[in-house]
């Protein structure tokens, strides 16, 4: 056996090949037993030395792909103990004395087959680099891995209910699945969503279900629902059908999307990355294509927030604009409805069934002027790599000829404008939630609870002054930016890992919310648009295998980007407009 095994392979190999193309050298199969015993061990140390320790290094599942050593050993530290499991069948074909594939077969304790395709490469030095004395014969370690596990029934992250569908919309014969349809004026009924499914975020009635709002205890403790929310039943008039209710944070209360109780969801788009909320359940439904729509709500950004995280389209409507009955409230002063799609027009087609076209006194749909407007000193908070994605894209539509260049503005001390949204916004989610919170201690997690418990502390005198000074901050915005779009970043980031710190975590929310709570205060529609992308690395380093060995050298520069949205802020009342303008947008 090969001295350059590691100590904990130093054993004889357990493992019956199935199969095999070539003789295994040397050491091969004692390194794959030895990682399967560190997988069970949860051995956090093995786990990470049985990967190459490179930035090249590569780890793929059903949650995508992540690229280097300090990514896969944070997934595994984020994870925890690994799956209980036994392999039952183990396939191996050489590829030369220092390079081999294996497919291994496994039964997880939990039911079901799991498939793990694994490279495994014998590096000379162990990957102790030049310098270091190597072990005789090499290491044998992971240099890619593609892991299959058996798929849930249900990502419990992402779904609280599912069904096929849940509830579906309306037929051929004009009925819904659980209530008779509205009168349409004997006209013919909007079928424009027929074959769209819609992932309900879970603070909207849906009859027959009870409203968990993200927090087991309170879901425990509600009644079913008798009818849908004003929101979801004109979605399924229009055709479309209920998939299920999804996951949020909790009370909504926050812009991460972690859940305390049911995880995060996964995000497709940046795998190892928070999905952000608090419409987290939805947007993750969306861009895995678990469902068309997302229906959601944005407060101080949920919607927006999760849009650009994920790569998607999102809109948060004219506050007032639609319906919100069956809703449940967090601040109701900037509580608004809004959806998620993977594509501009599904997104336009759902707003357009549920939007008002008149009879809702300054909030009626109207059309806009194509003139932008940028303030300068809303860049200092975002990223460097956001601040230059975001000029890039306004150069290259003024450039294209596509809009004139945008006018720049001062909106005024933004930090004073977010401590005023703040307080009334932590006021009002107290008075809406705070008596079940009192009654139910150690339900919520501790960023969650604290927020709350600012709330708590806001008394009615300071909520009011807040409300005041909020309503002269609207008029001098609406009267400054007379009527035309302002443009800004959806996110201070790209998605932050998974192993940000919470404070990590708080100073991007801060950050974000000092952008997303400017269309809160102005009660206008906000379209997230995907047309940012930044790099999530800078460059990495490449492995060169010849005849002499191993050589490293970096590229140029990382191609593995993020995305971000880019945020268009309307007048009130233009929220189809305004979509119109940001799917027009060039890129």
């Amino acid at each position: 056996m090969a001295e350059g095994v590691p100590e904990e392979a130093r054993v004889d190999p357990v493992t019956t090949l199935a199969s095999v193309e070539g003789s295994p050298p040397d050491g091969l199969l004692a390194a794959f037993d030895a990682y399967e015993r560190a997988l069970a061990a949860d051995d956090q140390a093995a786990l990470a030395a049985a990967f190459e320790p490179t930035a090249t290094v590569l780890r793929a599942d059903a949650g995508g792909l992540l690229v280097g050593h300090e990514a896969i050993t944070a997934f595994r530290g984020r994870r925890g103990s690994g799956p209980v499991r036994r392999v039952v069948e183990v396939h191996a074909r050489v590829l030369d004395d220092d390079t081999a594939l294996i497919v291994s077969v496994n039964a997880p304790a939990g039911g079901g087959r799991g498939v793990v395709t694994q490279l495994w490469r014998r590096d000379a030095d162990g990957g102790a680099g030049a310098d270091a004395e190597a072990p005789a014969g090499g290491t044998w370690r992971v240099a890619s891995a593609q892991v299959q596990a058996p798929a849930p029934a249900v990502d419990r992250r992402v779904w609280r209910v599912v069904g096929e569908p849940l509830v579906p919309g309306r037929r051929g014969d004009g009925a819904t699945g659980t209530a008779p349809p509205a009168d349409q004026g004997g006209g013919e009924p909007d079928r424009s969503l027929v074959g769209e499914t819609v992932a309900v975020k879970d603070l909207f009635a849906v009859a027959g279900h009870a409203i968990g709002a993200g927090v087991p205890a309170f879901l425990d403790e509600a009644a079913p629902e008798t009818e849908h929310a004003s929101a979801v039943r004109l979605l399924l008039e229009a055709g479309a059908s209920v998939t299920g209710i999804a996951q949020t944070d909790e009370f909504a209360y926050s812009i991460a999307g972690r859940n305390s109780a049911y995880g995060t969801p996964p995000n497709p788009a940046v795998p190892g990355a928070i999905s952000g909320g608090s419409t987290s359940g939805p947007a993750a439904a969306v861009a895995l294509g678990q469902a068309s729509i997302g229906l959601g709500t944005d407060t101080g950004g949920s919607l927006r927030v999760p849009a650009s995280y994920q790569g998607l389209w999102g809109l948060r409507t004219t506050h007032g604009a639609v319906d919100r009955a069956g809703l449940l409230p967090l601040a109701p002063t900037f509580d608004t409805v809004g959806w998620l799609a993977r594509d501009a027009d599904t997104l336009l087609r759902a707003a357009a069934v549920t939007l008002p076209a008149v009879d809702r006194p300054g909030v009626d749909q109207r059309g806009v002027d194509p003139s932008y407007v940028v303030d300068p000193s809303l860049l200092a908070a975002v990223t460097p790599e956001v601040r230059t994605a975001f000029t890039r894209s306004i150069d290259e539509a003024v450039s294209a000829g596509s809009i004139a260049r945008p006018e720049p503005v001062a909106l005024g001390d933004v930090a004073e404008l977010f401590e005023l949204f703040r307080v009334l916004q932590a006021y009002e989610a107290w008075q809406s939630n705070g008596a079940w919170i009192t009654a139910h201690p150690g339900c919520l997690a501790p960023d969650v609870a604290a927020r709350f418990a600012f709330g708590s502390t806001v008394s009615p005198q300071r909520a009011e002054e807040a409300r005041v000074a909020l309503a002269d901050e609207r008029r001098r915005l609406e009267s400054l930016l007379a009527d035309r779009v302002l443009l800004l970043p959806s996110a201070s980031s790209a998605a932050p890992s998974l192993s940000a710190s919470a404070a990590e975590v708080d100073a991007v929310r801060s950050a974000t919310l000092g952008l997303t709570c400017v269309a809160g205060v102005l009660g206008a529609p906000a379209v997230s648009a995907p047309r940012l992308e930044v790099p999530v690395a800078g460059p990495i380093e490449v492995t060169q295998r010849g005849q002499s060995g191993p050589s490293r050298a970096p590229f140029e520069a990382s191609r593995r980007l993020a995305p971000v949205g880019l945020c268009f802020v309307g007048p009130r009342g233009s929220d189809l407009a305004l979509l119109g303008l940001a799917a027009a947008w060039p890129g």
